[in-house]
């Protein structure tokens, strides 16, 4: 996959710039569409790295397009959808079509709401941290006696309040949710997660991949109606682990970040371990390579 050319940054000038996020950019299309491209950037511990993952933003467009099929109209049809159904190329000028292909999406310009809805199948990362804090996640009480990647009775919903880029999302309650948007809402989209967690769960088991847990964002339209939108399901908001590979009481391999995580916490700057500010320790070949790899591993099993 590394022979694709690699677009750390887009730069189109037919459409005007909204935002750069940690790994996408977004264009204004009128007053009621966004150009969500792509890149291929990717961070940890929430600093953007230097060095462009080669293809990671197609992987990445392409996983989140086969996961809007099965959810949404075409497919279980859990929830409405930002998808316009219209080509990303039809609204750029022809010499940046080659930016835009295979890593964008045409969506509705909607109201995003404050809340990153996480759900939770297995305790792993932050959860287990928490658990073992005060054997709850997020004000979720959990029985007791579990282990690290532990399966989980039932799937949790554990919301996070979104940050600024460059800073990190906040753990926080349902109840505090519904203090920010309102309890139908906060409601509708806890029992909305949890049936996408649990249909996407069963579509990724059958093709030996476990989703240990996801984040999804919605925002609402001019109507007021619900929408999942952003990326949806990916390596980058979900923990993806080979099924093959779990064993309760340890982290199973990912087909994500983690590698590139790994590398990061045992490397020196300047004889000391980065502190995890920018800038970002210059990524090795190598490390650019496998963490290509994990997400091209990923995608294949995925949709073979």
């Amino acid at each position: 996959m590394t022979t694709v050319s690699a677009l750390h940054t887009s730069a189109l000038t037919s459409l005007t710039l909204l935002a750069r996020g940690k790994v996408r950019d977004n264009y204004a299309v009128g007053t009621d569409r966004i150009l969500m491209v792509a890149s291929d950037r990717i961070s940890a511990f929430d600093v953007i790295m230097g060095e462009p993952i080669p293809g990671k933003g197609v992987l990445l467009t392409q996983m989140a397009l086969f996961w809007f099929d099965k959810l949404g109209p075409k497919g279980l049809n859990l929830c409405p959808i930002h998808l316009t159904g219209d080509a990303p190329e039809s609204v750029v000028s022809a010499a940046e079509v080659s930016q835009v292909t295979g890593r964008s999406m045409l969506v509705k310009r909607l109201k995003p709401l404050p809340v990153e809805a996480v759900v939770r199948g297995y305790l792993a990362g932050s959860g287990w941290k928490e658990y073992q804090e005060g054997q709850a996640v997020c004000g979720v009480k959990l029985p007791a006696g579990l282990k690290n990647a532990s399966k989980l009775p039932e799937p949790i919903y554990t919301p996070a309040a979104k940050a600024a880029v460059g800073e990190h999302d906040e753990n926080i309650t349902f109840e505090k949710t519904a203090e920010m948007i309102g309890l139908d809402l906060a409601t509708r989209i806890k029992d909305i997660s949890i049936s996408i967690y649990k249909a996407a769960s069963a579509i990724a088991f059958e093709k030996g991949i476990l989703i240990a847990d996801t984040k999804f964002e919605f925002g609402l339209d001019l109507d007021g109606t619900l929408v999942l939108m952003d990326e949806v399901l990916t390596p980058d908001s979900s923990r993806y682990w080979p099924a093959e590979s779990y064993v309760e009481g340890m982290n199973p391999p990912s087909y994500d970040k983690q590698f590139l995580r790994d590398w990061l916490e045992s490397t020196m700057v300047n004889g000391k371990p980065w502190d995890k500010t920018p800038p970002a320790p210059r990524l090795p070949h190598e490390v650019i390579e496998k963490t290509a790899a994990k997400y091209e591993e990923a995608m294949q099993r995925l949709t073979r």
